[in-house]
C-alpha cells in the first residue's frame, strides 16, 4: 500500500513509519524533514501536498498541536491554536483528501487520553481530541467507495516523559512502538469509526 504519513519526524510519527516500512511505501509529511512540506492549519498547504502524491491508500495524521494553560489563562486566541490544528487540520487531511484516497483506502488521526482522563492545563487539547473523535464516529457511517476511518488515543509516551511527564503525574506511559500498532491496525484491519485507545 502506498501510505502517507503526516507528522512523520514526530516520534509517533517514526515508530509508525517503523512498524510499516517493511510491508508498505511511506511517505513522510511534515513542516520539515519529510518527502512533502504540509502546514495542517493551511487548506492550500494540503490540496498542494495532495496534488503532489496523488492518489493514496492510507492516511495517516500523527501531528496536531494545542496549547497548554491553566483554564483562567487560556483566552479564545490560545484556544484557537487547538482548534486551528489539532481539531480542524486534522479534520481537513480527510476532507480534502477524499478524492485522492483509492477504494477501500483508511485514514488514521489522532486524539488522545486527555479527552477521557483529564489533567490541569489540558482543556483546550481534550476539547480538540473529543472533536476528532466524535468525527471520526460520525463520518466512518458516509464514507463512500469502502474507505475507512478510526483514531487512536495514545497516553504520554515514555519516550515523552522529560518534556510532558510533569503534566502527567500517575500516569502509565507507553512506548511509542506500541501506539504505532495501533495505527497498524486501523490501516491494515476492517474496523471503521473506531477510536483505540492505546493506556
Amino acid at each position: 500500500m502506498k501510505v502517507l504519513i503526516i507528522g512523520a519526524s514526530g516520534t509517533i510519527g517514526k515508530a509508525v513509519t517503523k512498524e510499516l516500512e517493511p510491508y508498505h511505501s511511506i511517505i513522510g509529511a511534515g513542516r520539515n524533514g519529510s518527502d512533502v512540506s504540509v502546514d495542517i492549519t493551511s487548506v492550500d498547504s494540503i490540496k498542494n501536498m495532495y496534488a503532489q502524491i496523488g492518489n493514496i491508500d492510507a492516511v495517516v495524521s500523527a501531528t496536531g498541536g494545542a496549547h497548554f494553560a491553566p483554564l483562567p489563562d487560556l483566552t479564545p486566541e490560545l484556544n484557537e491554536v487547538a482548534i486551528e490544528s489539532k481539531l480542524k487540520g486534522q479534520i481537513h487531511l480527510v476532507l480534502l483528501g477524499l478524492d485522492y484516497m483509492n477504494d477501500n483506502g483508511s485514514f488514521t488521526l489522532t486524539t488522545g487520553i486527555m479527552m477521557d482522563d483529564p489533567i490541569p492545563q489540558g482543556a483546550s487539547a481534550a476539547m480538540a481530541n473529543g472533536g476528532v473523535k466524535s468525527f471520526v464516529k460520525s463520518a466512518a457511517i458516509e464514507m463512500p467507495r469502502g474507505i475507512r476511518i478510526n483514531s487512536v488515543s495514545p497516553n504520554v509516551l515514555q519516550e515523552s516523559l522529560d518534556q510532558y511527564g510533569d503534566f502527567f503525574p500517575g500516569f502509565e506511559a507507553v512506548p511509542a512502538s506500541r501506539v504505532a500498532t495501533a495505527f497498524k491496525k486501523s490501516i491494515e484491519g476492517a474496523q471503521t469509526g473506531k477510536n483505540y485507545e492505546v493506556y
